[in-house]
């Protein structure tokens, strides 16, 4: 399994003692974690502007998450150019789901299967693989 890290779930994880860095460090061992180098720059450039204390901290987790160079292509839906190279690196790296925590731009598409990727929150991603026994399997 494949899942895509939108920036905003790169920039959350640069709080190492947060909940979503457990999860994914976690989730990392059973899911390849990937991303773009578009989605790592836009990460360090909110880090720089809001948190440049977890600078470090973003880079150690970049180690654990295979970034790859993209280019934009069509997309089967409409979006905020600033969001096109998200999707279309989840795209682009066959990945099953963009895990992204942008309400504002992906909400809409939350739990739609956009071009082979489903688009989902760290709830929705947490909630899915709970109940296909992936995650907390006794």
């Amino acid at each position: 399994m494949r899942v895509f890290l939108d920036a905003n779930i790169l920039f959350s994880a640069s709080f190492p003692k947060s909940a979503l860095r457990e999860f994914l460090d976690g989730f990392g061992t059973v899911a390849e974690l990937v991303t773009s180098q578009h989605a790592v720059e836009e990460a360090r450039r909110n880090i720089s502007a809001k948190r440049a204390a977890n600078s470090a901290a973003l880079k150690s987790f970049l180690l654990t998450v295979q970034s790859l160079a993209v280019e934009s292509f069509k997309l089967a839906v409409k979006l905020a150019d600033k969001d096109i190279p998200i999707l279309c690196g989840a795209i682009a790296s066959d990945s099953d789901y963009l895990l992204t925590g942008d309400r504002k731009d992906f909400g809409p598409l939350y739990g739609k299967k956009i071009q082979g990727v489903k688009i989902v929150s760290v709830e929705m991603l947490v909630y899915e693989l709970t109940e296909r026994k992936i995650l907390f399997d006794d």
